[in-house]
């Protein structure tokens, strides 16, 4: 997760100044922000003890480390899913077909022992450090609880999914005296990464429009709000219309858009919305 957080804090204006690759503490273009590099598993201990008054690591994590930490903002990446995998060719199709006392691998056997306990299945926890995929092909569990993104490493390993356990991405995560003893700066920094996230996915789209069809307009850019309009000093009634659309709607609004009459049109990126 080093890489996207890095991104996203510089995108917000947190900015990491003499970064390497080897070194675990870096300074930020904030004097009171400092970065500490640690593994992803620490981070949840470390927060909660009060090394770092914040974290960014995995709800997975967070949930499997159990410690009494504060879950501030989805940072909406790193997003996979914990589920519950068995051989291409086993017999099991379906949850309630595991038979009791199953083994199942996994590195989150909190999590996964919480998730069967719920369902009513006993199950025989095997935890693993690495390597889920192939347990059950060297007779180490019958199934599996591993991390899915794409599907794509469990087909490699010959495995099917057959339960979700939990869905996953990374979060920033607060230890709770400094959410009240650091309040300011921390809602500082939750607004600054905020404005980033919403800003994602989102295009300016600007166009000048004949005042006779603006009502039409309004109806293919109604934008997050609706959209801005201003006169435009032109020899026939025109308007300026403004608005913040879906990047994957921006073929589709253009197409029609010019259709209708407008022109002049304008797509322009955004690095932040502040909602």
């Amino acid at each position: 997760m080093r890489d996207p957080s890095i991104r996203l804090l510089d995108t917000s204006g947190i900015k990491i100044s003499h970064f390497e690759d080897r070194r675990l503490i870096a300074l930020t273009s904030d004097p009171e922000i400092q970065i500490l590099f640690v593994r992803a598993w620490d981070i949840p201990e470390f927060v909660y003890n009060g090394i770092a008054e914040l974290g960014i690591t995995g709800l997975d994590v967070v949930r499997e480390a159990n410690y009494d930490v504060e879950l501030l903002l989805n940072l909406n990446f790193g997003k996979a899913k914990l589920v519950v995998a068995v051989p291409e060719d086993s017999d099991i199709k379906k949850f309630e077909d595991i038979p009791e006392n199953s083994k199942i691998a996994t590195q989150f056997p909190r999590i996964t022992k919480e998730f069967f306990e719920k369902k009513g299945k006993k199950v025989r926890i095997v935890k693993v450090s690495g390597a889920t995929e192939i347990s059950p092909h060297i007779g180490v569990s019958d199934l599996i609880a591993d991390l899915k993104s794409t599907g794509t490493t469990l087909r490699m390993n010959g495995l099917r999914e057959i339960d979700e356990i939990l869905e996953t991405s990374a979060y920033l995560i607060a230890n709770k005296n400094a959410v009240m003893e650091k309040k300011s700066k921390i809602e500082e920094i939750i607004l600054a990464l905020k404005s980033v996230i919403y800003a994602e996915g989102k295009k300016l789209i600007m166009m000048n429009v004949p005042r006779d069809v603006l009502e039409e307009i309004k109806q293919i850019i109604p934008g997050m709000a609706g959209p801005t309009i201003s006169e435009v000093a032109a020899d026939m009634p025109m308007v300026a219309v403004n608005a913040v659309v879906n990047e994957n709607e921006v073929y589709q609004i253009i197409t029609k858009a010019k259709k209708i009459g407008a022109r002049d049109i304008l797509v322009l990126p955004i690095e932040r919305i502040v909602p």
